[in-house]
């Protein structure tokens, strides 16, 4: 792939540090900034609670922006004060989204420098605040109980635009909650008041990142005015064959399928799935890069593509291929073809420049949608991150992605998907399911902003992986990463000895507060006390090198023998990675699957085909990427 040139792109502030003067609140006050906010301005209280739950769960995140320039418990945005210049998703140079060895690696365009000025209404919503309050624009981004009565200023003045009385009643603030996610279209601005509604029917309760408890009573029987969307004037939106939930908020914004000649076209290959290949993964992207950028990068034929994007500021999803059809996003050919790639506005190596409620629950939503459809399990063998997906041969594996990082919250997701990972076995378990407690974990991180230097202090649902049971030990190698075997590192970019949340393991040993798993053909040590665990006890399927086999070879995508190959289909090389699963060791399972490569060389589609061999394959949590054996070579069985 080649680089980027121009990446000069907008947010979010990548400073590792909050700006001074963000203050913490008193213990036991923020309950009571929401109750005097909604009272001085005329808002319910239970409604100026749940919309600061969708935008961010009550966190004040330390006075530091979200990925779209919000601030604060109300998600108060400003996006010109957060600019900054950062370079998109697929722009570093070295991974090849297409990720097919058989075709020329693919050649990106430059990206759209965004232009300050030109921000839309939903990304300067602190600057409206700030009239309306009489606050200073500084206060609302750094002062707690500022930014609370910024955002129920908004509300009120939402309400009184709408010519509806400041009603004690929830419901009769559909609407002023519709216009306050600054969503442009009907569908979108509804979504939004729906999942808020839904927060006042549900009630919650939640310790927040200023260690206070916050508490939103449950109200079940709330039935809002939802008429009240059709008078705010916004638009439809593009209409299209979009695929979608209908609890989402979904347009049509389709890529480009376009000849260039030469044999070169883009930005993606049209196909026939599930009827041609089977579609068993959902990747899980961050984009690197705002919106407005995201949108124009693949809308261009030279660029890449994915199924869809999501809207941090309020869960917005654009579709832009056909699922039947494969985009170009994951880096591995083999799990393209059997994939749909979900890119979400954000940023790997800005802990602080945090996700809004409301993009994790859309993103939920969307994803339940899929796996149902295609019936995908819901696990992080089938729901990967980029930074999960192998590569595809040796030379391929230094440039893989590593998003959407170590402060994506894996926890909160499976919460969300309906399938939250819970302990199911007791503490002599032979499987073990990484999950710390996110908003507690917090292990050093290095390289946000200069190789070597610490992270701003973040939760993570990531573990470290150590040779022995000691914080000291140094960290496991990872010999595809770092072929002269050096220790791997705290980088936030280094996937070569961490576990994320959600990921399954087999225990290799138990001492103290450690516990050893096999972990890319090593015994790896990670700290799990007792008392603060960072891990749950499960079972599971394992698989070992089959009787008689000292190692098996492992692979980075399940090719077919040469024998499936028919005349004119070039024979894909089944090559190993340079790791091996030695006899002795176990590594949890996923699916079984058949030897397939979908060779579609051409714009002309009548040429494609796809091959699927009789050697079948197994996907293991090999290490914090998957990885694929042969099932000849193993033996499985349930522990």
């Amino acid at each position: 792939m080649g680089v980027l040139a121009s990446a000069a792109l907008l947010l979010p502030l990548l400073s590792a540090a909050p700006p001074a003067g963000a203050d913490a609140p008193e213990a036991g006050s923020l309950q009571g900034q929401f109750a005097r906010a909604a009272a001085r301005h005329g808002v319910p209280e239970s409604v100026l609670l749940a919309v600061s739950y969708l935008q961010s769960r009550w966190d004040g995140h330390g006075g530091a922006p979200s990925v779209t320039g919000g601030y604060g418990p109300m998600h108060l945005t400003d996006a010109v004060t957060a600019l900054t210049r950062s370079a998109p998703h697929h722009s570093d140079g070295e991974e090849d989204p297409r990720g097919d060895s058989s075709r020329p690696a693919r050649t990106e365009a430059p990206a759209p420098v965004p232009s300050a000025d030109r921000l839309p209404e939903r990304l300067r919503t602190l600057e409206r605040a700030s009239a309306l309050s009489g606050i200073p624009a500084g206060e609302l981004r750094t002062r707690t109980g500022a930014n609370i009565e910024g955002g129920a200023a908004l509300l009120a003045a939402a309400q009184r635009e709408a010519g509806l009385p400041a009603s004690t009643d929830p419901a009769d603030w559909y609407g002023a909650v519709a216009r306050y996610s600054g969503a442009d279209d009907t569908a979108t601005a509804t979504a939004y008041a729906n999942d808020v509604f839904d927060v006042i029917r549900t009630g919650e309760t939640r310790t927040t990142d200023s260690g206070q408890v916050v508490a939103l009573r449950a109200d079940p029987s709330v039935a809002p005015a939802t008429g009240q969307v059709a008078a705010l004037g916004l638009r439809a939106p593009v209409a299209g064959p979009v695929e979608c939930p209908r609890t989402v908020a979904c347009e049509w914004i389709p890529a480009p399928y376009e000849e260039f000649g030469d044999g070169d076209y883009g930005n993606h290959d049209k196909a026939d799935r599930p009827a041609s290949q089977s579609i068993d993964y959902i990747v899980v992207h961050d984009t690197e890069a705002t919106w407005d950028v995201t949108l124009g990068l693949v809308q261009n034929p030279e660029y890449v593509s994915w199924q869809y994007s999501l809207r941090s500021s309020d869960g917005h999803v654009a579709q832009h291929l056909p699922l039947k059809d494969v985009g170009w996003h994951a880096g591995n050919w083999f799990v393209n073809a059997k994939s749909v790639g979900l890119e979400h506005e954000g940023f790997l190596t800005a802990p602080d420049s945090w996700y809004t409620e409301a993009m994790y629950r859309a993103s939920a939503r969307l994803v339940r949608y899929l796996a149902a459809r295609y019936d995908i399990p819901l696990d992080r063998q089938h729901v990967l991150g980029h930074d999960n997906v192998p590569g595809t041969v040796t030379s391929t594996i230094r440039g893989m992605h590593t998003d959407p990082g170590p402060y994506w919250d894996w926890a909160h997701y499976f919460r969300l998907l309906g399938r939250p990972i819970v302990p199911s076995s007791g503490p002599h378990a032979g499987v073990v399911t990484i999950r710390p407690d996110y908003d507690t974990h917090r292990p050093v991180h290095t390289g946000c902003e200069t190789a070597g230097t610490a992270c701003a202090p973040h939760g993570s649902g990531a573990v470290r992986l150590h040779t022995a049971p000691s914080g000291d030990a140094p960290l496991v190698k990872d010999v595809g990463l770092r072929p002269g075997r050096e220790d791997s590192t705290t980088g936030v970019n280094d996937t070569g000895a961490r576990a994320s949340t959600g990921q399954s393991f087999a225990v290799a040993e138990r001492r103290g507060d450690w516990t050893a798993v096999w972990y890319l053909g090593q015994k790896a040590w990670f700290h799990n006390p007792r008392k603060r665990p960072t891990a749950v006890n499960g079972r599971g399927l394992v698989l070992t090198p089959r009787e008689g086999l000292a190692e098996v070879p492992v692979y980075g995508r399940a090719y077919p023998e040469a024998s499936a190959y028919p005349a004119g289909v070039p024979v894909q090389a089944v090559s190993p990675l340079p790791y091996k699963l030695l006899a002795g060791q176990r590594y949890v399972v996923g699916d079984r699957t058949p030897g397939e490569y979908l060779f579609a060389p051409t714009f002309d589609t009548t040429g494609h085909t796809v091959v699927r061999g009789q050697e079948e394959y197994y996907e293991i949590q090999f290490g914090h990427r998957v990885a694929f054996v042969k099932a000849a070579d193993v033996r499985v069985s349930r522990i």
